[in-house]
């Protein structure tokens, strides 16, 4: 089998240029999820009220089932469903099939990247010993100012593999974006393929382009985990 190399390159530029939606997409849903997911990890550590038995829930049902069957759900079933209770039950005049494909990704990415990123905090948040927070409490501090000082900071260093980990599973997974008529990386590697049914090279090509992209991510957090480890060491001196 011979590969079109022309195609391939010709296929690598332009898909180049879907990489600042597939950007976005894991910025935006990493910005949208990682307040929430931190909030519900505290409800699961406090193990009390109703609020910690719907956050148990909630990344059980999301963990559990496929993000494939999720997006065609959110895209493909609730816009129709909407449709019917705001235009025809509520009267309220709203396109619903006009919103802007890209929320749909953002809902979706984002009901998962919540879900993962609260085990993973909650995981790091149990590394710290119970202690500390006596400690802080002891010497005055409020237990908001303990994990602000104390708590949270030790909890990240502990949490940023697994932060790493998260990002790069969620930016391969954007590739799925394309389902939602997102014109990412592989929404544009397939609409090039498609004129002379060149898939396999099409695939390579966006194969090649998520190794870089996911390399780059993971140097990224190297650094940052360098960084942290070297300014432990100093603050231990």
């Amino acid at each position: 089998m011979k590969l079109n190399t022309d195609f391939m390159i010709k296929t690598f530029l332009a898909a180049l240029k879907g990489i600042p939606v597939t950007l976005e997409i894991t910025v935006v849903t990493l910005l949208l999820s990682a307040p929430i997911a931190f909030f519900m990890a505290l409800k699961r550590l406090h193990k009390k009220g109703i609020g910690s038995r719907i956050t148990a829930g909630y990344v059980s049902f999301v963990r559990g089932t496929p993000i494939v069957l999720q997006i065609l759900f959110l895209y493909s079933l609730l816009p129709s469903l909407l449709n019917y209770l705001l235009n025809r039950v509520l009267e309220l005049d709203f396109d619903v099939f006009g919103v802007p494909p890209i929320l749909y990704a953002f809902a979706v990415f984002g009901l998962n990247t919540t879900a993962v990123l609260s085990e993973v905090f909650r995981s790091a948040l149990l590394t710290v010993g119970h202690g500390q927070m006596e400690a802080a409490i002891s010497v005055g501090l409020s237990r908001r100012q303990a994990y602000l000082r104390i708590i949270i900071p030790q909890a990240m260093v502990s949490a940023l593999p697994n932060i790493c980990n998260t990002t790069v599973n969620l930016l391969k997974s954007t590739s799925l974006a394309f389902m939602m008529t997102v014109k990412d990386i592989m929404a544009i590697a397939k609409v090039q393929a498609a004129y002379g049914y060149n898939y396999i090279e099409a695939y390579l090509v966006v194969l090649l382009i998520y190794i870089l992209l996911c390399t780059l991510v993971q140097l990224l957090f190297k650094a940052v985990e360098r960084y942290l480890s070297s300014y432990k060491k100093l603050v231990t001196c």
